[in-house]
């Protein structure tokens, strides 16, 4: 969708990255540093040191010292209590995606420069439910692994793990009658703990926006600009290219086709724009883009700030270098991360990156799973790569992803209750990408499944436009508290959109 991103980062343009049916890359208007950049450049080590880059660290389990009589798979595993390199967010996979840990997980770590032990912390085990639909190119790669949900603990350089098997119980026959006979269940084989370290780097360093606006537009300036000169940034077809780094490397074609697909290569974030200035974009769009009901009555809420992936320091090295696209966006998904609510906003965008990285390293997939990220200031995050008004197809509803989009709320809803900004900010975010599509926020639409545990393969599913994981596939996600939000999401959506 041309017309939608214009950001207003100066940018000192090397080239043009010409593609078809793109017009000529026009100049943006620079302006003050933005609450993000800002941020960033304060996080950023002093002098000419170069950024570091994360790492993971792959630890096998083995059967613990009680269990090693038991053998086999279902002992219970994990690792005694040791010294690691320094590590912020941690998870379990094994070999088998098809294979469910039927158990828990439970972690100890260490915090760094403490010394001190944190008490057990429980590991969300039931992630299957996120992913790429069966059958498509990104789940049959053969690089796709089994896995639990990531967990957050901040830097630390000390862990202990331990994975107990469920009990199953059964009724056998004996001489004597009817006996209950109780065995521990089979833990996946090849199991292992990923102790992920997301880095420094030189886009948004290790900190993010302390808090970030979730109200009304900056102002009227970027509005003014919008229509005239962003028809490339939001086309996912050109963009202008700069001198620079991205992630610490020299910028290379690919960098430049992920900046094409997004903003300028040195745009930290999309600002937002007001009612009228979002409209105005939308109907500068080709006439083959958008219906007749659109151009009509274009019910579309403000486009709200966003934060690229430059923002929170993506390093795009790590992901397919391709964009994969579907149809069109007719209904949002809501997830949490389940990554555990112990994070500052400040440290989003390392959070961010340490899920990234354990989507692509530590779990097979091609990119973040999300298409979009919220944090509990209200914070919005750009995430599968490939452009933020197009219909990028993510990984993050199994069986649904095709013609919708994920939204994942860092944090785990079970019983926490999110933050009111993490719930505007759904809606804020939902009013306008829906709006691109002419989608209602309040209404309902159908999705053809790609198969899962609610229905089954090709089967048409009338849904909420505004969904909840749960709807599409038999999980907690978004947990209870979240989903219980959706309802007055699609009202606030939809009156954003001036329904």
């Amino acid at each position: 969708m041309r017309g939608l991103l214009a950001s207003s980062i100066g940018v000192t343009c090397a080239a043009a990255l010409a593609l078809p049916l793109t017009p000529p890359a026009t100049a943006v208007t620079a302006r003050p540093a933005t609450t993000v950049q800002a941020a960033a450049a304060a996080a950023r080590p002093a002098g000419p040191a170069a950024p570091l880059a994360g790492s993971t660290q792959s630890l096998p389990l083995t059967p613990l010292s009680r269990d090693r009589a038991l053998g086999g798979t279902g002992a219970e595993q994990g690792l005694p209590r040791r010294d690691v390199r320094s590590f912020s967010l941690l998870g379990v996979v094994w070999d088998d995606p098809d294979a469910e840990l039927h158990g828990r997980v439970q972690v100890r770590t260490r915090a760094a420069g403490t010394g001190t032990w944190s008490d057990w912390q429980d590991v969300e085990t039931h992630n299957a439910d996120h992913g790429a639909d069966p059958d498509t190119p990104e789940r049959a790669s053969g690089h796709v692994r089994g896995a639990t949900a990531p967990l957050w603990v901040g830097e630390s350089d000390g862990v202990e793990v331990r994975v107990s098997p469920d009990a199953e119980q059964r009724t056998e026959d004996t001489a004597d009658g009817a006996r209950t006979v109780s065995s521990s269940l089979e833990l996946p084989a090849g199991m292992r703990l990923e102790l992920v370290d997301p880095g420094i780097t030189d886009a948004g360093g290790t900190a993010g926006p302390a808090h970030a606006p979730v109200g009304p537009p900056r102002s009227r300036a970027a509005t003014a600009q919008a229509p005239a000169d962003a028809l490339e940034a939001a086309s996912g077809t050109a963009a202008e290219l700069t001198e620079g780094t991205t992630t610490g490397a020299t910028t290379t074609v690919e960098a430049a086709e992920a900046s094409a697909a997004n903003a300028p290569l040195a745009a930290t974030e999309i600002p937002a724009l007001d009612r009228a200035g979002t409209e105005s974009a939308l109907l500068a769009l080709g006439s083959g883009e958008l219906t007749a009901a659109q151009r009509a009555k274009p019910y579309i809420g403000p486009r709200p700030g966003i934060v690229t992936r430059r923002g929170w320091g993506a390093d795009e090295k790590l992901r397919e270098k391709s964009f994969v696209y579907t149809k069109k966006v007719k209904a949002a998904f809501v997830h949490h991360t389940a990554s555990g609510n112990k994070y500052k906003c400040s440290q989003v965008p390392s959070v961010i990156r340490g899920i990234y990285r354990y989507h692509v390293r530590s779990m097979g997939w091609r990119d973040i799973g999300y298409n979009f990220l919220v944090d509990k200031c209200g914070n919005i995050y750009e995430g599968r790569a490939g452009g933020v008004a197009k219909p990028v197809l993510g990984a993050h509803t199994l069986g649904f992803n095709s013609n919708s989009m994920g939204i994942a709320v860092l944090g785990t809803f079970t019983s926490t209750k999110p933050s009111a900004a993490a719930v505007k900010g759904i809606a804020r975010l939902t009013a306008w990408k829906l709006g691109l599509f002419g989608a209602n926020p309040n209404g309902k639409t159908y999705l053809k499944s790609g198969g899962g545990n609610l229905y089954r393969k090709g089967k048409n599913v009338r849904l909420n436009v505004i969904s909840g994981h749960r709807d599409g596939f038999a999980t907690e996600c978004p947990g209870r508290q979240l989903y219980g939000k959706l309802g007055s999401t699609r009202t606030t959506a939809a009156g954003y959109q001036g329904r």
